[in-house]
């Protein structure tokens, strides 16, 4: 697996925008893909999520849902990611098996962290690490931080997130972080295909 962790975006890619965007992550090099949409269309979201899925197969790639456990279940994606307020690890373990792959988000705080680990997540996130278009209220993490939780979690990979570009991702990959989870810096660009490859050559 690369460093690079594609997010969607239903503001910045709606309809079918989706397919194609996503596709083009795909062809340049992104081999991970989380499904982001908060909506209350559940048809539209299973859709959508389906052909993702689908889509992701043929690049032998990963397909991730954000927060909607039984969703990933329907649709045969790898796994969650889970904020602090949905699902519990546990819970999701229970209903995806030992072969899923569940990522919690953990904020600025390494005892989140720590309690992710214990309750079987396989990867913790960070951040926001710089200003997001995507969460603009999420508190900002330090530096620091990864460095922190790279010492303290010496085998679970990292991962950070929040305002991340091409400029300063570097940074965070030096300090100990294994994957930049990206949105707008990815998706937004002109070209998504070449963008992906050079956050992955970062």
């Amino acid at each position: 697996m690369n460093n690079l962790y594609a997010i969607t975006d239903s503001q910045l890619l709606p309809g079918e925008k989706l397919f194609s965007a996503v596709g083009a992550a795909l062809i340049g090099g992104c081999r991970l893909v989380q499904y982001r949409d908060k909506s209350s269309d559940h048809p539209r979201r299973f859709a959508e999520a389906k052909q993702l899925r689908a889509l992701c197969a043929q690049h032998d790639a990963q397909l991730l849902i954000n927060d909607d456990v039984e969703l990933a279940q329907k649709v045969g994606a790898q796994g969650v990611h889970l904020g602090q307020g949905d699902t519990s690890p546990v819970a999701a373990r229970l209903l995806l098996g030992s072969q899923a792959i569940i990522g919690v988000t953990c904020h600025d705080s390494l005892a989140l962290a720590e309690q992710a680990i214990k309750d079987s997540a396989n990867y913790i996130a960070f951040g926001r690490f710089f200003p997001s278009s995507t969460k603009p209220n999420a508190r900002p993490a330090p530096l620091g931080l990864i460095s922190e939780a790279r010492q303290q979690f010496p085998t679970t990979p990292i991962v950070v997130i929040g305002g991340i570009t091409l400029e300063n991702g570097k940074q965070l990959l030096t300090a100990g972080a294994d994957m930049l989870a990206v949105c707008h810096s990815l998706f937004s660009a002109d070209d998504i295909a070449a963008q992906a490859q050079q956050f992955i050559h970062l």
